[in-house]
């Protein structure tokens, strides 16, 4: 029996390599890019943005990927070279058309419907967001006569031109007297300095659903947590003591109150997949013959063995690294106001809807599954974890050895 135990093992991380060995080395916010704006005052009654834009994409979009583009040459081979003076140099050499590309998508309006006209200001200069390379755009926009609310909407890097999916531009502003926030897409393209808090909130809830939704790894994690738990009591443990460690460094780095750098937290991130699923395996490999005890000891209280405690440290732990993943999402640069907080707060409970609704769907489902054939949860909780738990590897080796 213990043999035929084995046996599945190998039989669950081999499923899993033929299903996940051709995946990419996805980030937490997945396959689509974000776009940072600050919008402020330019201080003669005019509107000043700065723009954060992902090189690479921008490049290839300004270029419509032409290699025979001066751009796209120089600008690729900057990137890949790691030269930061050269992707500079690169867009400010070629700034007429990168400018071009960026103000046809992006725009600025007073409340009364005149555009208002963009004037670029200084060279580009080049930054990071969660360690990829962002190229940062100072516009000043001159707007006729005297507004008293403007309006400002994003169609950067849209869906089709076919480089990537649901591009998001999160803005922070603090003009006509108003400051906060907002997430711009496809269904939303623009907002006005005078948007109700009805408005707002409906923004950063529909965010974070979409954010974990986009986000493959914490979707892996949150299944390997329900692969492992066995009863009501340990998913309810675990899914709680993740969501206050998540919640506590989320707030804490949107606020600029912890920065921990992307290269650190996204391996960690990928490694918590692999050992929360791996711990799984484990406990299967350990019990042999008697494996599928796991699947039908049941009792209703909340008491926990030592084993069980670990694990809810574990997942604690790890859940203080998955905040800082779902900040950098936001990459929100904005000082600390109530408005904000409460902001982050509705982003975190739109994370959370998503959490609890997939538990409730696959929890029964597994408990059902358990009860009624324990070998077969066996096999399916095993290959869950298998995969989830290679997939984690995967991750872990091209984040943190860049392969």
């Amino acid at each position: 029996m213990a043999l035929r135990t084995s046996r599945t093992l190998v039989v669950a991380i081999a499923v899993a390599a033929m299903v996940f060995l051709n995946a990419g080395p996805a980030l937490a916010h997945g396959f689509s890019s974000t776009v940072y704006a600050d919008i402020t005052s330019s201080g003669d009654g005019h509107v000043r943005t700065k723009l954060a834009l992902e090189y690479d994409l921008f490049v290839v979009s300004t270029a419509d990927y032409e290699d025979s583009d001066p751009l796209f040459r120089a600008g690729t081979a900057a990137f890949d070279n790691g030269d930061t003076e050269a992707q500079a140099a690169a867009l400010n050499t070629y700034a007429d058309p990168a400018v071009a590309y960026v103000t046809k998508r992006f725009s600025v309006a007073t409340s009364g419907g005149e555009t208002c006209t963009p004037t670029k200001v200084g060279d580009f200069t080049l930054g990071a967001q969660e360690g990829v390379p962002y190229a940062d755009l100072l516009l000043d926009w001159f707007c006729p006569g005297k507004a008293t609310g403007h309006e400002m909407r994003s169609g950067l890097f849209p869906d089709t031109e076919g480089y990537v999916k649901g591009t998001k531009t999160i803005v922070t502003y603090v003009l006509d007297g108003h400051s906060g926030s907002a997430a711009l897409d496809t269904g939303n393209p623009a907002f006005s300095t005078g948007q109700s808090w009805q408005e707002r909130y409906w923004e950063f809830f529909r965010l974070g659903v979409e954010h974990l939704l986009t986000g493959v790894d914490h979707i892996l994690f949150l299944l390997a947590l329900i692969a492992g738990s066995r009863r009501l009591r340990e998913i309810v443990l675990a899914a709680t003591s993740f969501t206050l460690a998540h919640s506590v460094t989320f707030i804490l780095a949107a606020l600029g109150l912890v920065d921990v750098p992307a290269r650190v937290v996204e391996p960690v991130i990928a490694l918590s997949i692999a050992v929360v699923a791996g711990w799984y395996l484990w406990r299967i490999g350990r019990r042999g013959a008697h494996a599928t005890d796991l699947e039908t000891t049941g009792d209703s209280h909340f008491s926990l063995d030592r084993a069980g405690w670990t694990r809810l440290a574990v997942v604690f732990g790890f859940g203080l690294v998955h905040g800082l993943g779902f900040a950098g999402a936001l990459g929100i640069d904005e000082p600390f106001s109530w408005a904000l907080l409460s902001s982050l707060l509705v982003f975190n409970v739109g994370i959370e809807v998503v959490q609890l609704t997939i538990i409730a769907v696959v929890f029964p489902l597994l408990i059902v599954l358990r009860r009624r054939a324990p070998k077969t949860g066996l096999y399916t909780t095993g290959v869950i974890s298998g995969a989830v738990s290679l997939m984690g590897l995967i991750w872990f080796v091209q984040r943190a050895f860049g392969v």
